[in-house]
């Protein structure tokens, strides 16, 4: 739903935590990790009904500081006593809304209403960082070179082949396109076979260049040394994860092992083709680079496995479909469980040899990158002088 100015928001029905049938842990488990998921929870209840369910579903949001508003249900029934919604108000530390369900059905008005004050609900609690989101790539360029005469000039570079979506963008570069309007740079969108020609017929070099992770090296070696360089996954690994920690992790692909198991966890569940980045192109570089014994599961839409620990690696997608504090927890997952994890773009720009170029626009990034591989490097010298030792 389009909640302005918050923009898209999607609201999650739960089961609760109170069914008692014999799907009820597996339902109840699902409430749990949509709760973990979300930027704000909204306690269902009708009037007077209040208890251990409830409170356990809010004192776990506040516990993780997401915010929780107690929205009172059917009191075209009954009327909630004041009482009672103080003491709830005050347990979530925010203000009620009340509603009946049947009324906003059937009558557009009611429903409109009670719509509005749910955006000022949503509104007064929502993180800052949701109505004010960093850039994608507008701090990328300097305001220096914002101020010139002409627009500094972004060049997106987009294959189109069997993977690419009919008639249509995929999202990372349609927000790409729009932060860089909303950043006052020239946006140019080329495809991978255009852009050496696209390049000669410019005056200058490219302030920014962003490609489609599988061309990472393509793109690498015809760009200009003086443009900043990085994918549309990596850009997405800062603005909805943690790119430091995904920097990071990318390094372990170099000490992979055959026997080695690797999670491919993708957050949407698109109809995959048949050269889908996911199930087919990585799993292809990764055994090229590891050998064919590795293993390798894959994780699709909200199912993120349990048992991080049994794998040597998690390779996660751009996360364009998950919310910011979504992707954050599945990386603390990872971390709880000692596993690196990294994303599509990171990998794929390690597994072609370009990892360096394409985070030297996050110099923080890079530097945990370098150490990483440095101390995976030396971890694997180690274990190569044991086994020679006599």
């Amino acid at each position: 739903m389009e909640l302005a100015p918050l923009g898209p928001v999607a609201f999650l029905d739960t089961a609760g935590i109170d069914d008692q049938s014999n799907l009820g842990e597996q339902r109840t488990a699902k409430t749990l990790e949509a709760l973990a998921s979300s930027d704000i929870v909204l306690v269902v209840a009708p009037p007077g009904q209040w208890g251990l369910f409830e409170q356990q579903i809010a004192d776990k949001a506040r516990a993780q500081n997401t915010p929780v508003i107690p929205v009172v249900t059917k009191i075209d029934l009954q009327p909630a006593d004041p009482d009672w919604l103080n003491r709830i108000e005050a347990e979530c530390g925010t203000k009620a809304l009340a509603v009946s369900c049947a009324q906003a059905a059937s009558d557009h008005a009611v429903r409109e209403q009670f719509l509005n004050r749910l955006a000022s609900a949503l509104l007064a609690v929502c993180p800052e960082s949701l109505l004010s989101p960093p850039p994608l790539l507008g701090d990328l360029i300097s305001r220096a070179e914002k101020t010139a005469t002409a627009p500094p000039v972004a060049v997106l570079v987009v294959p189109v082949d069997s993977g690419a979506p009919k008639g249509r963008l995929i999202l990372p570069q349609v927000q790409a396109i729009r932060d860089a309007l909303d950043s006052g740079i020239a946006a140019c969108v080329v495809r991978e076979c255009e852009y050496e020609g696209f390049l000669s017929s410019l005056s200058r070099a490219p302030d920014l260049v962003v490609c489609d992770s599988q061309v990472a090296r393509f793109v690498a070696e015809r760009t200009p040394s003086e443009s900043a360089l990085t994918t549309f996954s990596i850009l997405f690994s800062r603005a909805k994860g943690d790119i430091v920690s995904m920097a990071a992790g990318a390094a372990r692909i170099q000490s992979l092992k055959p026997e080695n198991r690797v999670l491919v966890a993708e957050a949407c569940t698109h109809h995959a083709m048949k050269d889908d980045i996911g199930t087919v192109k990585i799993p292809r570089w990764l055994r090229k680079a590891a050998g064919p014994g590795v293993r390798i599961d894959h994780a699709r839409g909200r199912d993120y496995p349990d048992t991080l620990a049994e794998y040597a690696l998690v390779i996660h997608c751009g996360s364009c479909t998950l919310t910011r504090r979504e992707m954050l927890v599945r990386i603390q997952k990872a971390k709880e469980a000692g596993v690196p994890i990294t994303n599509y773009g990171i990998a794929i720009s390690a597994l072609q040899g370009v990892a360096e170029r394409m985070l030297e626009p996050f110099p923080e990034a890079l530097s945990a990158w370098r150490t990483a591989l440095a101390a995976d490097k030396a971890q694997i010298s180690e274990r190569t002088i044991s086994m020679e030792a006599p």
